[in-house]
This record gives C-alpha cells, structure tokens and sequence, in this order.
C-alpha cells in the first residue's frame, strides 16, 4: 500500500482489526435535499447492518413503514418484512436510474438501492482500501483516487478521498452521484469522527454540491449524516 493508504487503514484500527472484521451495525439519522427532491422520508435513526467482505446491506427502516427493511444484496434490492419475508425485490437495481419517474421520486427499492450501497462504501472504507479489485492511486500526499470494478455498487468508477495529513483520517470524499444525475458532483465532507471499541469512525459527514475547483460549496445541504452508534463484529 502506498504511505496515504497506510496512514488511513491505521487511522481507522489498522489492518489486523479490519481484515478480522465480518459485520457492521450502526444507528443513522440522515436529511437533506437528495431525500425531499425524490420525494423520500428522512432517517431517524434508522439500523443498519452489514456485511464487510461483500456489499450486502440491510437498512431498517427503508420507508414510513417502520417494519419494512430495505435490502442490498450484490447488485439486487429486495424489501422485506419485519419476519424476513420477501414482500418485493428488483433485479440488477442500477440499469433502472436516473430516467422516468425516477428523475423525481423514488421508490422503497431504489431508496434501498442508493442508501445501502452509499452507507456500505462509507462505513468499509478502511476495508475498502485493502481490497485488490480497487486501483487506488496516490495522486499527491494525502490524496487517494480510487478505481471501482462493476462488481461494486458505488457512486461513481473514478473517485478521490482526501486525508487528513497529520491524522490520516478522512475528511473530504469526492464522487458524482450517477444514479441521480451526471450532474451530482458532490463533497462528502466528514466534520466529526468518534472512538469506537479498537476503531475510530466518522460520525458526522455533510453532502454539498462540489465546486470545479474541487472545493465543497457551503451549500445546499443535499445530506446531512449523523451517525449515532457503530459496532464492527
């Protein structure tokens, strides 16, 4: 790995702690205007549980319906029950967005779609860094471009991620959110990390539209997430 990638894995509980990592929970409440443009309702706290080595997801709940819990499986979606019954489920999620209606609502599966996979790559970077299938370059000290294979649901195949050069945590993650428009340049800023159990995570991040320049635009706010609880298992 190259001296950023280092410092980063290191940052967030080194590369012992995450290549024994299997699980992730987490407790989020997330708003903003990617929700209100697709016509979704915000998360209050809302569970999440995930697998590390694969994008597999489970997002409680995904819609009003507080026994529903959206699922990202691969590339699929399915919503499911509070038993664990399929109620719905849509095949290879991606080659629906962003046209017809989706260019102004979304639906239980595509919110399950875009929020699983966004919350997956946020919370498994340190594990993401580790991964072969990903081209990670250091373009400048403390600057990561990331090259993402189709086998992973993300934001974008090109990405950067910019690091703190004292801390080697992250504070500035670059991306354009394909699956809402061409046009959704974005900056994921993270504003707060916290201690975790051996691990440290980022628990306050801020989505606002990203300038040519590179910098992150004071607004508006398209999502505002805080992170309330973590647990890796």
């Amino acid at each position: 790995m190259n001296p950023t990638t280092e410092k980063a894995v290191a940052a967030y509980g080194g590369k012992e702690f995450w290549s024994k990592a299997k699980h992730i929970e987490a407790e989020v409440s997330v708003h903003g205007w990617a929700f209100t443009l697709k016509g979704r309702p915000f998360f209050k706290r809302a569970k999440i549980q995930m697998e590390v080595a694969r994008p597999f997801s489970r997002l409680t709940p995904i819609g009003k319906d507080p026994q529903i819990v959206g699922v990202l499986d691969g590339h699929d979606v399915r919503l499911e029950d509070s038993n664990g019954k399929v109620i719905k489920e849509r095949k290879d999620a991606r080659r629906y967005f962003p046209g017809g209606r989706r260019l102004f609502h979304w639906d239980d599966l595509d919110m399950s779609y875009f929020a699983n996979y966004a919350f997956w790559n946020y919370f498994t970077l340190p594990a993401l860094l580790m991964r072969d299938d990903i081209d990670w370059k250091e373009i400048q000290p403390g600057w990561l471009e990331a090259t993402f294979p189709e086998s992973i649901p993300t934001h974008n195949k090109v990405q950067r991620f910019r690091f703190d050069p004292g801390t080697g945590r992250l504070h500035q993650h670059d991306y354009t959110a394909d699956i809402i428009t061409k046009l959704a340049t974005a900056a994921n800023v993270v504003l707060e990390h916290k201690q975790g159990d051996g691990f440290v995570y980022a628990s306050h991040r801020l989505v606002t539209p990203r300038a040519p320049s590179g910098k992150a635009l004071p607004g508006p706010t398209l999502i505002d997430i805080t992170v309330h609880k973590l647990q890796i298992l």
